[in-house]
């Protein structure tokens, strides 16, 4: 990372022109000396990501929707626990120069959900209690790690509007019995996930106690996408509150989180998912707080993106 020559990092994807992220970013680089610019880069192909990742300057990338899988194959290397959840949204340069993949999204939501308990008053109340994911696609694998791996819940409920994307999820997470893979928290049980289809099913069963968001914000229009609003309804009705997490952060009120809020839950914006992954993201991209390297000054960068979140208006809308 000190070579002139590596020195652009970079959000990429599609939607990205409205992070809030740059200045957090900029302002670490800054701190930590680095000759590096964080810049985000629309990219309307996996490919085009891929030349971004490829050029001699390139020193770390995160990526967002909708590359989180498909980006895999393109890639030299995936550490083991990119291979374990299927998803990749970290890109970082190893010593050979190699591009390797990683997954630090279950960071974000972990430290989201843990920060919704302790506003709640409901510290490690959610161990042993089920957890709703809304949405299967890339964001969905980091969630399901999140809640099961690390927070301890026995059990997921997946809200969904295609079956097959459902599916894959289930595949994915059979990786999870693995006794060999990198976090401690595993056992040698597989996280039991359950596709609510139906709100008499969702009658059935047991509150959950956390509930992320992993799908773009939009108004519900086709029968299937009315459904699963119904049956997160549900949900959010019943007397039992939990912690509700929405990844989507444009706009940062998103309607899930409105729904949450109205109905009593303690309610956490995606923004913060962005904030409690950097100091994982810039000890891959520059080493930051290894021996001998200076830390991330993280109460300085959260400052700058707590900032950054109240004052866009690309998000608050």
């Amino acid at each position: 990372m000190s070579s002139e020559e590596r020195k652009n990092l970079y959000l990429a994807g599609i939607g990205v022109s409205h992070s809030i992220a740059p200045p957090m970013h900029n302002h670490i680089s800054a701190s930590l000396s680095l000759p590096s610019t964080f810049t985000n880069v629309e990219c309307p192909t996996v490919e085009s990501v891929m030349e971004l990742f490829r050029a001699p300057s390139f020193a770390g990338g995160v990526v967002t929707m909708p590359y989180k899988q498909s980006i895999m194959s393109h890639l030299d290397e995936l550490d083991p626990l990119c291979t374990m959840l299927g998803a990749c949204n970290n890109v970082y340069l190893t010593p050979q120069g190699k591009l390797r993949g990683t997954n630090t999204d279950w960071r974000g939501i972990k430290g989201c959900l843990l920060e919704g308990e302790k506003s709640a008053g409901k510290v490690g109340q959610g161990r042993g209690k089920p957890a709703l994911i809304i949405g299967a696609g890339g964001a969905s694998r980091a969630a399901v790690y999140a809640v099961c791996v690390e927070l301890g819940c026995a059990e997921v409920y997946i809200v969904n509007r295609d079956e097959g994307e459902v599916n894959a999820l289930l595949a994915d997470t059979k990786a999870y019995t693995s006794t060999s893979s990198p976090s401690p928290g595993l056992t040698s049980q597989a996280p039991k996930i359950r596709h609510v289809t139906s709100v008499t099913q969702a009658s059935e069963l047991a509150t959950p106690f956390y509930v992320v968001g992993t799908v773009p914000d939009f108004e519900p229009q086709a029968p299937s996408e009315l459904l699963c609003r119904d049956i997160l309804i549900s949900f959010l009705d019943r007397d039992e509150k939990g912690v509700l997490l929405d990844m989507c952060f444009k706009p940062r009120n998103t309607r899930i989180l409105k729904m949450g809020r109205e109905k009593g839950w303690s309610v956490v914006d995606g923004t913060g998912v962005i904030g409690h992954q950097i100091k994982e993201q810039w000890r891959l991209w520059a080493g930051a707080g290894e021996e001998g390297r200076k830390q991330v000054p993280q109460e300085e960068a959260w400052e700058i993106l707590r900032r950054e979140a109240e004052s866009s208006r690309a998000i608050n809308f």
